[in-house]
């Protein structure tokens, strides 16, 4: 399972870069999730900045029927969605990291959430191990 920091469930994976990407795209559609956004990390340092860095991407994902029962118990969660995976690389390593659900929404304060937070901790919990795990198609 992933090691959960502070805030996140994150794993290292064999695969590179753009794989683990789409590897996480297709396990966040198992379970249930669609991509909102996705945020090029790099290339937005690179034009604003002129930073080179190592790749980091981030995909806004929502489970619209999870969305739904949060957002119908606290109107004003929106503004902590939609839900955090990154994919980057940092030192040689491919890393997927999931925002913990159960611990952002628990700064809310809303006992109707935590059903909810659970539910969606473990299926971005299943979809970080999975997408980690995937074999490399080269």
């Amino acid at each position: 399972m992933p090691a959960a920091t502070g805030y996140t469930l994150s794993k290292t994976t064999d695969l590179g870069f753009p794989e683990a990407v789409d590897s996480v795209r297709t396990e966040l559609q198992a379970e249930g999730f669609g991509v909102l956004c996705e945020i090029d990390v790099q290339a937005n340092l690179r034009e604003k900045l002129g930073a080179e860095t190592e790749p980091y991407v981030i995909l806004g994902a929502c489970n619209a029927p999870l969305a739904l029962q949060a957002l119908s118990a606290e109107a004003e969660l929106g503004a902590l969605l939609p839900c955090n995976v990154v994919v980057y690389r940092r030192d040689g390593e491919t890393h997927i990291s999931a925002i913990d659900a159960e611990r952002m929404l628990s700064i809310v304060g809303n006992d109707e959430l935590l059903s909810v937070a659970a539910q969606v901790r473990d299926k971005l919990a299943a979809v970080v191990d999975r997408a980690s795990r995937r074999e490399s198609l080269r």
